[in-house]
């Protein structure tokens, strides 16, 4: 089983706004089979010692150094904790605390130290869903299916889940053609199927509450329908699996959720390069880094696309904007591309990580302004 706790946007604002002397980001590639984990925490050691010696060269007080490696080390040694794991894990320290987010996303491993923390990587488990869920929906049963990364699809239990439509009616079943006042005949039966589906719709709201996952539909109508007509989750996904859900194993269902999802990523990536090619025509998109850390630094970019891997050593000055470029990674610098995409956030815009073939040009960025700078 995959264990992952994403942050929400109130924790990636906390971590955006944190500074100080010793911010320590470290991602590790991990594995959900337990028998296996000894790996990832032979290599978070080694990625502890790196972090030290990042420190040691940058001048940092022992006594600011030693409760880092403290809290890593209680971290390595928890049994419990390295039992539930996913494909990845983001370990965010600083000498008063530690945070760790288990991802289903498989990050590239590294370690950053710096003033503040590197994020760039979290934010694709956040803004690029690799996590959905299952409604598979059908008059007979229901059931609620969870998708997380490339492990298999998995049914999960909800408390106040009706059975079916026919313990919602209080019938026998919602077919009858009998009539007692307008409850009978094919309003009747529409009726059992709308109040079912809201029944649904309600038990849903705790496991969905706060959540940004998509919800894949898997249903033929009037089921379908009735269902997108009562649903109160904003991240209902447009398309849906349209056939029936009875019997059919939650593997299945996966891999038809999966390129559903696959879509929602794609039309999002899409949808990005449409409007900056739009928006460059008036002077309101650009891929220059330079520029773009000014108007992040300003609040006037409204989406970033970023890459996912590249680190860009340097500075970025508070007040100006202006680029200061390292050769080399250091505890005295930190990473131009995420301390744009810092600002961006901080700001109210939002900030998709990929891949480098999906942004515009190929380059490190591209931004679309709110008015031109």
């Amino acid at each position: 089983m995959l264990y992952v706790d994403i942050p929400g946007a109130a924790e990636i604002g906390t971590l955006v706004a944190a500074r100080g002397e010793a911010l320590i980001s470290i991602y590790l590639k991990t594995t959900p089979e337990t028998q296996h984990i000894d790996a990832a925490r032979t290599r978070l050691k080694q990625l502890t010692q790196d972090a030290v010696t990042q420190l040691e060269e940058a001048g940092v007080p022992k006594r600011t150094i030693w409760p880092v490696e403290e809290q890593l080390h209680d971290l390595l040694d928890d049994d419990d904790f390295w039992r539930v794991q996913a494909n990845s894990l983001a370990i965010f320290v600083t000498p008063d605390s530690l945070r760790s987010y288990r991802l289903p996303s498989h990050l590239t491993e590294m370690v950053q130290v710096a003033d503040r923390f590197h994020l760039k990587p979290l934010l694709r488990a956040v803004s690029m869903p690799q996590h959905a869920f299952i409604l598979a929906l059908a008059e007979n049963e229901v059931r609620v299916i969870e998708l997380l990364g490339d492990q298999p699809a998995k049914e999960v239990r909800v408390p106040d889940l009706p059975k079916d439509a026919a313990s919602v009616a209080g019938t026998a079943n919602v077919n009858s053609r009998s009539y007692s006042g307008r409850l009978g005949g094919g309003e009747g039966q529409k009726h059992h199927l709308r109040q079912y589906c809201r029944q649904i719709d309600a038990a849903l709201r705790a496991l969905l509450s706060g959540r940004e996952e998509p919800l894949i539909l898997a249903a033929t109508d009037p089921l379908l329908s009735f269902y997108r007509s009562v649903n109160s989750y904003p991240h209902l996904a447009d398309d849906a699996i349209e056939a029936s859900p009875a019997r059919v194993p939650a593997h299945e269902l996966g891999s038809q959720a999966r390129d559903i999802l696959d879509k929602v990523n794609a039309a999002a990536v899409a949808d990005f390069a449409s409007l900056y090619s739009a928006r460059e025509n008036e002077g309101r998109a650009t891929t220059q880094v330079a520029r773009a850390a000014r108007a992040a630094t300003f609040g006037a970019v409204d989406t970033l696309l970023v890459d996912i891997d590249s680190v860009m050593p340097g500075l970025v000055d508070e007040e100006s904007g202006e680029i200061t470029f390292d050769k080399d990674a250091s505890a005295a610098s930190y990473g131009i591309i995420d301390e744009i995409a810092g600002r961006v956030i901080a700001n109210g815009g939002k900030v998709i990580a990929v891949r480098r073939g999906d942004i515009p040009q190929e380059a490190e960025l591209a931004a679309i302004l709110r008015y031109t700078i």
